[in-house]
């Protein structure tokens, strides 16, 4: 099983000029597999280290930062010979000791020599909690769920990324049920990796779920461990308010519905916690679609989404057996769990969520990316009913836009507008 971010890994180790890697993700998105799947294909010699199951390891930072005395801990303690050209040396859950974040910038400074990727599924957390961060010393590579290929992948349709990645929408359109039962599978069981190769392995939906619902309380049990008592409470209620916020007719974050009189002081720090920590998404309302979007983005008006489609179904308890039913996934919870997919796919591509709701007006836009210097409108149908109101009023205030329409229809290029099916737009949007 190799990720995409599995090529960042061999460009970063080609590179002359390195600093030593962090991987962030959230828990449970395949980042220990990834390092050491790394380690063994393309080094000699890995020198594993985690900081929450070795206790001892933290003691090795408590004084001294050297590098050289460093090494020679981390050699007696795991009784191996680490040799800089042939060894990749990984800490894992890194964000458990503060002073071996901080060696990152002395490991950069004083000796490049040696292959460091480091992990930790609550790095973000960390960060933000005045914990003293390498800036500049270090590079970065953020794993996410599964996305849509990389699920094909694993569950052995390897021939169906290529023939979407290469645009093949001959073959898609003559195939396209199987693509679509393709997806209604990943929009069920999601991107964890454990979820996947269960599913890969069985087939078997209610165990797939049951993986869910215990990553679900692994994420919970989270909130207790690492948040502070003053925060736990806010962050439970925003947590258990997801679904329901999603599922309003306007699906936009709204801080009343948390508990009466609510405000987004409040609850600011709870929502940025769930961030930090990677476990949720958000999607910022653009006013004005101009170049770059973070410009004319309204900060304090957007959508919470989960990290993960197949999670979001779980939390909101949709029947597993929903699967069999013709288009009843895509409709089911008002097409946010197609929303969930699309915006999920964006930001593994590199892109980040914004929407466009313009003031005093009813027409929205769900997704803008900026692409080639341009911004670009995605609307999501999750229907066979593609009648696009809002991309119209879009293209009316800004005609030289192309458009994207996201549907289960096949693709369809117009004079302003291209229509591209769910399951190939990934290969299709760049």
């Amino acid at each position: 099983m190799k990720r995409a971010a599995y090529q960042n890994l061999l460009d970063w180790k080609k590179n002359p000029t390195r600093h030593p890697l962090i991987i962030q993700g959230a828990r449970q998105v395949g980042k220990t597999f990834l390092m050491k799947q790394f380690g063994q294909e393309e080094f000699e010699n890995v020198a594993y280290f985690n900081f929450e199951s070795q206790p001892l390891l933290c003691n090795l930072f408590a004084n001294e930062l050297t590098p050289s005395k460093i090494l020679q801990g981390l050699e007696l303690l795991s009784n191996q010979t680490i040799d800089p050209k042939n060894t990749l040396i990984i800490f894992d859950e890194i964000q458990a000791c503060k002073n071996a974040i901080t060696s990152l910038k002395y490991f950069d400074e004083d000796d490049t020599s040696y292959y460091i990727v480091a992990a930790g599924s609550l790095l973000g957390v960390a960060i933000h909690q005045g914990v003293s961060f390498p800036v500049g010393k270090v590079s970065f590579l953020n794993l996410y769920p599964f996305s849509f290929l990389e699920f094909l992948s694993a569950t052995r349709h390897q021939k169906w990324v290529e023939v979407i990645q290469e645009q093949q929408h001959e073959i898609m359109s003559t195939l396209a049920p199987q693509l679509e039962a393709m997806l209604k599978d990943y929009m069920v069981i999601g991107g964890m990796p454990a979820v996947v190769m269960q599913f890969a392995d069985t087939g078997q939906y209610a165990l797939c779920r049951s993986m869910q619902q215990e990553i679900l309380q692994a994420y919970e049990n989270d909130f207790s461990k690492h948040a502070s008592i003053q925060e736990l409470p806010r962050i439970r209620q925003v947590w258990k308010s997801i679904v329901s916020q999603l599922a309003k007719e306007n699906s936009k974050f709204i801080y009343s519905a948390l508990r009466k009189g609510a405000r987004a002081k409040e609850f600011e720090k709870a929502i940025g916690w769930l961030q930090d920590a990677g476990l949720i998404q958000k999607a910022v309302r653009v006013k004005k679609p101009g170049y770059p979007l973070d410009a004319y983005a309204d900060w304090e008006d957007f959508k919470i989404y989960l990290n993960d489609v197949g999670l979001l179904c779980a939390m909101s308890q949709l029947p597993t057996d929903i699967v069999l039913k013709d288009h009843q996934l895509f409709t089911e919870f008002k097409g946010i769990l197609t929303e969930q997919y699309v915006l999920q796919q964006l930001i593994t591509m590199g892109h980040k969520g914004y929407y466009w709701h313009p003031e005093n007006a009813t027409a929205e836009v769900d997704f803008l990316i900026m692409r080639n210097r341009e911004i670009v409108p995605i609307e999501v149908k999750a229907t066979q009913n593609v009648r696009s109101k809002s991309l119209s009023i879009y293209h009316q205030q800004h005609p030289d836009t192309p458009a994207i329409r996201l549907s289960l229809q096949g693709y369809k290029e117009q004079t302003w507008m291209t229509n591209i099916p769910l399951y190939g737009f990934v290969g299709g949007i760049g």
